[in-house]
């Protein structure tokens, strides 16, 4: 392992607090319970394959499909399609995502992992002045509207996934997500209270009031039985034609016509041109284990970015939670927040995905980092990775008996998107354009410029992690802005610190932007520990949860399954 001088010295600043932790590295005799459990939170075990999700009634329909013999391609399929059901705010047909597959090697055939970038995109008609008002700013009563609605990639994501790997018949995995539509599902108290919370923003559209409100006006309350029979038709045309059931025909002109009614740009046009990018990973590893990121405009490379920094200090010594733990955190975020202006999208941009993901460009970056004192938006020069060249949104993992894995993160972009619903569909739509640099954003954004044909990009990382060339762990995290230091926290937490997967994503979280930024630590950490950061030139405030991590383990035959608590309804499912 290499090891930073800098760090080191943070140690020995440090060193009454690494002592005192040091000192708990020893198994303790008891814990007050005769087994001597040494961790707090503890995974379900499933054997058979796996489905966790933010929402645990897509859980167990994907763990159904496993068990009727689909493969984990399959059961990912019907999940997503039963989350654009049970979970409106994040899950859908709408919106767009990122999706890494691996397949095991079967009857000859070597294995393989692509990534699906099935995320949205500008329409040719997209202008500079779109989504601005009239002081020349990002509008974002324009961004929650029709105007502000990227072309939706779902469907034809998880077609293309389908198409290349599913067993299963299209028409069976969409089954589960007609029959909840038609007959309704049974509202929890979060998600009714989820969506009662979204009545002010939805009354400006009278079929997203429609689709999600009693005739009256009135919030449907927990325990209520809730129906979706548009979208249940819109999902019977979709299981009966595939991917040309949403870009093309009746549903695409639904779409088309409700744009052009609220003054939206996308057309017929742009939806039946849409297509899913199919590439390799962005490869990496971490202290040996070899990691699959989702390719830009994901933010695969900036979390690899992160890893290959914090590799270059002795990470596990520090312990975690530490002073010198978060301010290493902290100041790699930082750096990787600078760097994350030149993430972008075609057709006018590529992004120097391999010189941002190398570990030598990390090396370099490394050296900024100071024991004593934090980065500022003046201290923090810019990179140059060219040389190294060679908010809301839920994330599900799979894992099959076979070993094959989906690790999929897909959104409307806000929670509930734009609150727009295409008239006569049920189909709620994303906010995604909004993404883009718009206005005086546009100066720094050369990246993320709003031009016809942009893709979009996002912050979500799916990743899966490998060990001896098969699947370790999958996970993933909705989250915004907060997705990246989520991800390279959970990461650290299994490898670093060891920590059993529900622990891992069970303890406190901090997250670090760039610039000036402050240093944000969830509830959790010791109070003690502020005062410490600040001396070193941190700004640091408290936050609300972070993220949502949905993951699993392969142990051998066992799958251990950690579905996050920050969210409610959110469930791991095995086969048996």
């Amino acid at each position: 392992m290499r090891r930073a001088p800098a760090l080191l010295a943070l140690l020995a600043l440090c060193s009454p607090l690494v002592a005192q932790e040091g000192g708990q590295t020893a198994r303790p005799g008891t814990g007050g319970d005769i087994v001597a459990y040494d961790q707090i939170h503890k995974p379900a075990i499933g054997r058979g394959g796996m489905v966790v999700s933010q929402n645990k009634l897509a859980a167990a329909v994907g763990a159904d499909i496993l068990r009727k013999g689909g493969n984990a391609v399959d059961a990912a399929v019907a999940t997503a399609f039963a989350l654009a059901v049970t979970l409106p705010r994040a899950g859908n047909i709408g919106g767009g995502g990122y999706m890494l597959i691996h397949m095991a090697a079967k009857d000859g055939k070597p294995a393989q992992t692509i990534a699906i970038d099935y995320y949205g995109q500008a329409s040719r008609h997209t202008t500079p002045g779109l989504l601005l008002g009239p002081d020349g700013r990002f509008d974002r009563a324009k961004g929650w509207s029709m105007k502000g609605v990227a072309i939706p990639g779902t469907v034809a994501g998880l077609w293309e996934a389908h198409r290349r790997f599913g067993s299963l018949p299209w028409g069976t995995l969409l089954a589960p997500a007609i029959a909840m539509a038609e007959r309704g599902v049974i509202l929890s108290d979060d998600e009714a209270q989820a969506t009662a919370d979204q009545k002010q923003a939805m009354s400006r559209d009278v079929a997203a009031m429609a689709a999600f409100f009693k005739p009256d006006g009135r919030a449907y309350r927990p325990g209520e039985l809730w129906k979706q029979p548009d979208l249940a038709t819109t999902l019977k045309t979709i299981a009966a034609k595939g991917r040309d059931g949403f870009y093309k025909g009746p549903i695409a002109r639904k779409i088309a016509a409700g744009m052009k009614a609220g003054g939206g740009v996308i057309d017929g046009q742009d939806l039946a041109d849409y297509q899913a990018i199919v590439s390799e990973p962005i490869w990496s590893s971490y202290r040996g284990l070899q990691i699959a990121y989702m390719p830009p405009t994901a933010s695969g490379v900036s979390v690899a970015e992160a890893m290959n920094i914090l590799e270059n200090f002795p990470v596990r010594e520090a312990r975690w939670g530490s002073v010198a733990n978060l301010h290493l955190l902290s100041e790699t975020m930082k750096i990787v927040a600078a760097d994350r202006r030149l993430v972008g999208g075609a057709p006018d941009w590529r992004t120097p995905a391999k010189g941002l993901a190398s570990k030598d460009y990390a090396a370099e970056r490394a050296k900024l980092i100071r024991p004593d004192a934090s980065l500022s938006a003046k201290t923090l020069p810019d990179g140059n990775p060219y040389p190294y060249e060679s908010k809301d949104t839920t994330h599900f993992s799979v894992v099959d008996a076979a070993g094959n894995a989906v690790s999929n993160t897909y959104t409307l972009s806000a929670s509930y998107g734009a609150h727009v619903v295409a008239p006569g569909t049920g189909i709620l739509l994303n906010n995604s354009l909004g993404n883009l640099a718009w206005g005086r954003r546009a100066e720094e954004g050369k990246a993320t410029l709003p031009v016809p044909g942009k893709r979009v990009g996002s912050t979500i990382t799916p990743l899966i992690v490998f060990r001896d060339d098969r699947p370790w762990l999958v996970t993933g995290t909705p989250g915004g802005g907060y997705i990246i230091a989520t991800m390279v926290q959970l990461l650290s937490n299994v490898i670093d610190h060891r920590l059993n997967i529900a622990e891992a994503a069970e303890r406190p979280r901090m997250n670090q932007a760039g610039g000036d930024a402050p240093l944000e630590l969830e509830d959790g950490y010791s109070p003690d520990i502020i005062p410490l950061l600040e001396a070193k030139g941190h700004k640091v405030r408290t936050s609300n949860t972070m993220g949502s991590v949905q993951s699993i383990m392969v142990d051998g035959e066992r799958f251990l399954g950690a579905a996050d608590t920050r969210r409610p309804d959110a469930a791991a499912v095995g086969v048996r």
